[in-house]
């Protein structure tokens, strides 16, 4: 399947992007909710969603586009679905992952990832705004 992508501003400037491969063979769920919140094809998405948490070596968090704070959700399914399984376990860096069900990896652009990171605090409070400016799917 096709990957994704997110390109991301710090403080509006352009810091790169970060390209995601999915796990449709063991999550085709969770992984064709992240693609089309990707494109945006159902009228809603990623595109200009904030990372709104960030702890340096431990983890990145965004995709909140309806409260912009990590207390908002939406799928393509309707405002929850069911986590389709548990098996992929956090036990490396670069994961993707919602609700703890671990769905994709950073195929590139770890050094990205790290830059969000550098944004962080202990607390997760980010010290600049950090936006998915545009996103979608890799051709």
């Amino acid at each position: 399947m096709t990957d994704c992508y997110f390109d991301i501003s710090i403080n509006f400037q352009k810091v790169g992007r970060i390209v995601f491969k999915l796990f449709d063979d063991v999550v085709p769920k969770t992984a064709r909710n992240f693609r089309e919140l990707c494109t945006g094809q159902n009228g809603f998405g990623y595109a200009g969603c904030p990372f709104h948490r960030a702890i340096p070596g431990f983890m990145v968090q965004g995709g909140d586009f309806t409260n912009r704070d990590g207390t908002g959700g939406r799928s393509i399914y309707g405002p929850k679905f069911d986590d389709e399984n548990f098996q992929l376990k956090h036990d490396k860096a670069g994961l993707l992952s919602m609700a703890n069900a671990v769905f994709g990896e950073v195929k590139e652009g770890m050094d990205i990832v790290k830059k969000i990171e550098e944004q962080g605090s202990e607390s997760g409070k980010t010290k600049a705004e950090i936006i998915i400016y545009k996103c979608g799917t890799v051709e």
